[in-house]
């Protein structure tokens, strides 16, 4: 009886490939001082995490982490208690440095760092590195659009979602949210992933047709906005968007504001490959594919993340490996801002590698002196605070 069942699962996903753009159809279109890397063996221990990472905030004496999506649970303070209040902002930026295998890249010296904002240098106030804990929630797209129950999309969804599940600590804070219409927390932030499990044991046949991307992404960010320390969203999600009420511009600037870092695996790319090789699919649909793969980059770049397009489940151990190391490993920056102008503006940031001595672009070597492509992860603005009157 097993084996008649793998020999019909193929079978399924081939007779799906169709099945899936026809659904896509009926949604809307939306329109000269080097820095050697160490030798692996030669990397020193990471140093301890800073106390202000979301783990030493939460409370030792349970596994449980208050609720980050209730605002109605936040502490009041007692009246008649004297207030104060700090005119001076400050900016904290989180940055990855990462060679051209997606390898995070340690020990840069803090002097190497030059944040620009609206192209003014900063001056850096606080400089560290080290390991910590994930604080992240998994959006997960969950849809009749292209999860219908035992389709090629609802059996990748689930093995990205549960792989991604292997890979965390025991430390890692975890929460999962799946959309269709609109958004449902399944599993709020614990590091419990027995809790995160079960909340998956929901995901088995879905209820809408409609995929909001846009408003799911927008509505998560914005409740994780107010955790300190390393935090992410991992989305699952093919791209595609039918009727959220924000438009895509409206959901740029959000997440931007929110400054959470938003790591995208594109599903759907091998049946998508395969149906336009079987001249199956429109340029119309193409198109529509090719946009949705855009907005994710989009959103990824924008954010400080990054944006995978797997087109085999054999690519996701690699890919998450990637997301928990941009994570765990960081280097975190903060300066208070030349312009402390409180006109709720957004304001661009930008974060180079330089040599101090002439300014020019630092030039990174591997442990052979050979030199090494990088690219630098960090968020590319933040909105000033505006003046209460």
């Amino acid at each position: 009886m097993k084996a008649t069942r793998l020999l019909f699962i193929p079978t399924c996903w081939l007779a799906c490939t169709f099945l899936f753009l026809g659904h896509a159809q009926q949604g809307p279109n939306r329109s000269s001082e080097t820095v050697a890397r160490p030798k692996k063996k030669d990397q020193p221990k990471q140093a301890e995490p800073p106390p202000d990472t979301p783990a030493a905030e939460r409370s030792v004496s349970s596994d449980k982490v208050p609720s980050k999506f209730n605002k109605k649970d936040r502490p009041q303070l007692p009246e008649g208690l004297p207030t104060f209040r700090s005119d001076v902002t400050t900016v904290s930026v989180d940055v990855s440095v990462l060679d051209n295998k997606g390898r995070f890249i340690p020990n840069i010296p803090r002097g190497h760092f030059r944040i620009l904002e609206d192209n003014v240098p900063q001056q850096v106030t606080t400089f560290s590195m080290g390991e910590a804990p994930m604080t992240i929630c998994m959006v997960i797209e969950f849809s009749n659009l292209f999860q219908t129950y035992w389709s090629y999309g609802w059996y990748q969804t689930l093995t990205a979602s549960y792989g991604f599940l292997q890979t965390l600590k025991p430390e890692d804070y975890v929460a999962v949210v799946a959309y269709d219409l609109r958004p449902e927390i399944l599993s709020d932030f614990s590091t419990d992933k027995r809790a995160a499990y079960e909340a998956m044991q929901r995901l088995r046949i879905a209820a809408y047709s409609e995929s909001n991307l846009y408003d799911a992404l927008v509505e998560t960010a914005d409740r994780m906005s107010e955790i300190e320390g390393r935090k992410a969203i991992l989305l699952l999600a093919s791209g595609i968007d039918t009727f959220s009420k924000l438009t895509f511009d409206k959901t740029r600037r959000a997440l931007q504001t929110a400054g959470v870092p938003i790591y995208s695996v594109g599903l759907l790319q091998y049946i998508r490959e395969l149906a336009d090789a079987r001249g199956a699919m429109g340029p119309i649909q193409r198109l529509d594919f090719l946009q949705a793969d855009n907005q994710l980059r989009t959103f990824s770049k924008e954010t400080g993340g990054q944006a995978w397009f797997p087109r085999f489940e054999g690519e996701f151990p690699g890919i998450f490996a990637q997301v928990s190391q941009a994570l765990r490993s960081q280097y975190t920056l903060a300066f208070q801002p030349s312009n402390q102008t409180k006109d709720g503006k957004f304001r661009k940031l930008k974060v180079e590698l330089v040599n101090p001595k002439n300014g020019e672009p630092l030039r990174i070597v591997d442990e052979k002196g050979k030199p090494i492509k990088y690219q630098i992860l960090a968020k590319n603005g933040y909105t000033a605070p505006r003046e209460v009157e």
